[in-house]
């Protein structure tokens, strides 16, 4: 009897270590995923931040100025500075509401028995709600 008591006492205490071992290695792998995560991100916002300057220095460079000198007698000098920006062309907002002017105002004229004061109404109603949805676009695309 007593020989069963220590062989249990002997297979107790073996499988609580291989227990220990396991969490000490689950511990490890977990530790080892959230440095790869951790890795992964901080290379993703360099890459961004690389990008940024890329930007940045493209956006310098358009707006480089440019010196011309015209010599136009010996004893006059002449120094012409221009600089070049590039344009940035319509918001959509704009876009929006010179779009939803022109379909309302087809749409109008095509709906409505009197053609002129049918296109002036969808015109208006289409440019309000061409600018609205524009201005929707505009905020979205500054965050």
């Amino acid at each position: 009897m007593k020989a069963l008591y220590f062989i249990l006492v002997a297979i107790l205490v073996v499988s609580c270590q291989n227990q220990g071992k396991m969490e000490i290695e689950k511990a490890k792998v977990a530790t080892v995923d959230s440095m790869k995560v951790e890795m992964e991100k901080e290379r993703v916002i360099d890459s961004m931040k690389q990008e940024m300057v890329k930007i940045e220095a493209a956006r310098i460079e358009t707006q480089k100025e440019v010196v011309v000198v015209n010599k136009q007698s010996p004893s006059t000098t002449t120094t012409t500075t221009n600089t070049s920006t590039q344009r940035k062309g319509w918001s959509s907002t704009a876009k929006g509401a010179v779009i939803g002017a022109g379909v309302g105002a087809a749409t109008g004229a095509i709906i409505s028995k009197k053609k002129v004061q049918g296109a002036i109404i969808g015109g208006v109603a289409g440019a309000g709600v061409g600018a609205g949805t524009g201005a929707i676009i505009d905020g979205s695309k500054k965050n």
